[in-house]
């Protein structure tokens, strides 16, 4: 896979997925850009990632901070982005938290802070990110949905809601920016080995792992791997699906 020349955004990208994505686009020739919340954290992770392959140079990976729920720090990170790298080639919705709770304690912060960031975030980058992809007539989105906005989970009704959701914006988009050359696809993963699956105990990791046929919770590698297929020209006539990266769980 060759992304020399491209220009990618990854929002969420100092750790976990989004850190597995960024490292996957700039080893195949990208330049990044990622964005988060906390910014020592993002600027940590620009500084690792830049002297960890020596296949790409310190200039091609940039880290800024970014609140995704405020379209005015959406739209300035891009302006950024432009100014240092030129254009932008693919945007990786990636950032997402959880607030779990059952619907009946679940309270207006919970379920609007899960929204916010999960769902209006994404659509507050598609849009700060659309008008340059549109001058371009060129444009990769791919949102980080999950295998929740699909099936459900009991006190996940505000994430899951969120990522079903972001499945409906995904296909809303792809139709919309189509004849602009722009795809616009979902990666529903399952369960995946991050900081948010590190805190189940022994035994709740062993009951999720039968409910997989692979037998197996997923790396972060796994899901980059299908990001990297989705922001290259090899997916060009791919747009509006919603892949699952899951190990089977839900056939």
């Amino acid at each position: 896979m060759d992304l020399k020349d491209k220009v990618a955004i990854v929002t969420g990208g100092a750790q976990g997925i989004g850190y597995a994505i960024t490292g996957k686009l700039l080893r195949a020739g990208a330049c990044v850009a990622i964005g988060d919340i906390n910014l020592p954290e993002v600027e940590k992770a620009a500084r690792e990632l830049s002297k960890s392959d020596k296949e790409y140079a310190e200039e091609n990976i940039a880290g800024y901070l970014l609140d995704v729920t405020d379209i005015k720090s959406c739209e300035s990170f891009v302006a950024r982005t432009i100014d240092k790298l030129g254009r932008i080639d693919i945007l990786v919705n990636n950032a997402g938290i959880t607030k779990d709770n059952l619907v009946i304690r679940m309270s207006d912060d919970e379920w609007d802070k899960v929204l916010a960031v999960n769902l209006k975030g994404s659509f507050n980058m598609i849009r700060a990110c659309t008008r340059q992809m549109m001058k371009q007539r060129y444009g990769k989105i791919i949102n980080m949905s999950s295998i929740i906005g699909i099936i459900g989970n009991p006190g996940q009704a505000n994430y899951a809601s969120s990522k079903g959701g972001l499945i409906a914006l995904t296909k809303s988009c792809a139709r919309e920016l189509a004849s602009r050359n722009i795809t616009v696809n979902a990666i529903a993963p399952g369960f995946i080995k991050t900081r948010m699956t590190n805190v189940l105990s022994d035994t709740q990791k062993q009951e999720l792992e039968k409910q997989i046929p692979l037998g197996r919770i997923g790396l972060p590698e796994d899901v980059a791997n299908l990001c990297l297929f989705l922001a290259g020209s090899e997916s060009d006539y791919i747009t509006g699906e919603v892949i699952r990266v899951d190990g089977g769980m839900a056939i």
